[in-house]
């Protein structure tokens, strides 16, 4: 710990993202990311842009990707923000939206980023406990707040709630901004983005990362009336005007526009999570119910934790929560279905030898 580090740099818990190990070959399962690669032609896009123009910034805008979201969602240019992933519009939106004399609530049991959001810029927070089902008690996000954040699906969980309920917590809530969190929203959810028009004290948060296989690239995206958007603008242009780079921006529009290489991976991967809830229910684990690229599982005789080393030693990796009223759960992405028939298999012998 350095001398050198302020008060907030030494009280701050970080983020801890999943492993990244290189000491060997693993079939990673940790991190949600998309097991298939993006398509020819966003890697073509990105080819052409690697010329001389490098030397000139990007497009501060981002105008022709905007364009782009807001024609495949049905919106107006100014309804559309473009961040570095959707983490640092998260935090852009904690800046804007959220202030220090009122509570902001989200679940106890979510994206852990939120937390460190909150405890990062000082604002007061209150964790809404999830019920013994893992479901979000919606009426507990209608009390007096400053905010509310949401992931759904919600993470680790992979539970999905339904556009009614959300719209009810919404009207709830129309003197502070709702935000929900849709980084897995393809993979079996309905967006919220058609009621933009309607609720002005709703953002809707997306990514490239999961669906259309762009972790690596970092571009999110939000959604939300105008007003809320020029607010992100000037939070993001009081810190970085150039947030994305003039290869991420092709990469994305043209990932934007292939719709139809999206919509063959995302049926895909739903179609191998249904057949591994099925396997993996033969193995006697509880499987929470998922409209997302992961499963939240456990097992009643075999801890998650000695199942997650396991796996580990097997050179499969999955997400291991040592948190309360979690730690016996395994967070496990889906991958392609020869990666979950080796997952199945290995699974299979451990809990046979235990």
């Amino acid at each position: 710990m350095s001398k050198y580090w302020n008060d907030k740099v030494r009280e701050i818990e970080p983020y801890v993202p999943g492993e990244q190990p290189k000491d060997r070959k693993y079939i990673k399962l940790n991190t949600n990311e998309n097991p298939y690669p993006p398509s020819d032609k966003v890697l073509e896009a990105m080819k052409n842009e690697l010329n001389g123009d490098l030397k000139l910034y990007p497009d501060p805008t981002c105008s022709e990707l905007i364009s782009e979201i807001a024609n495949y969602y049905k919106l107006d240019d100014d309804e559309i923000f473009i961040g570095n992933g959707s983490d640092e519009i998260l935090a852009f939106s904690f800046m804007t939206f959220f202030s220090k004399d009122k509570k902001i609530l989200f679940p106890d049991i979510s994206y852990t980023f939120y937390k460190v959001y909150a405890e990062l810029f000082d604002l007061n927070y209150e964790l809404i406990k999830l019920d013994d089902n893992f479901d979000i008690p919606l009426e507990e996000l209608k009390k007096t707040n400053g905010g509310v954040i949401i992931p759904n699906p919600n993470a680790p969980t992979g539970k999905y709630i339904n556009t009614e309920s959300l719209k009810n917590l919404i009207e709830a809530n129309r003197d502070s901004v709702v935000i929900i969190d849709e980084a897995y929203i393809d993979f079996g959810g309905q967006s919220m983005v058609e009621f933009i028009d309607e609720y002005d004290n709703l953002l809707v948060i997306q990514t490239l990362s999961k669906s259309r296989s762009l972790a690596g690239l970092r571009v999110g995206f939000a959604l939300a009336h105008k007003d809320l958007i020029e607010g992100l603008n000037r939070i993001k242009n009081s810190i970085n005007s150039y947030t994305i780079d003039r290869v991420a921006l092709a990469g994305a529009k043209a990932a934007i526009q292939d719709t139809k290489y999206f919509e063959k991976i995302t049926k895909k991967i739903i179609k191998t999570r249904e057949k591994v809830v099925k396997e993996l229910e033969k193995l006697n684990f509880r499987v929470l119910k998922s409209e997302s690229n992961f499963l939240f599982v456990s097992h009643n005789k075999a801890s998650g934790k000695f199942l997650y080393e396991n796996l580990k030693d097997q050179g499969i990796l999955v997400r291991y929560f040592d948190k309360e009223r979690i730690d016996n759960f395994l967070r496990i992405t889906i991958g392609t279905d020869e990666e979950m028939d080796i997952l199945i298999e290995k699974l299979r012998l451990i809990l046979n030898n235990n």
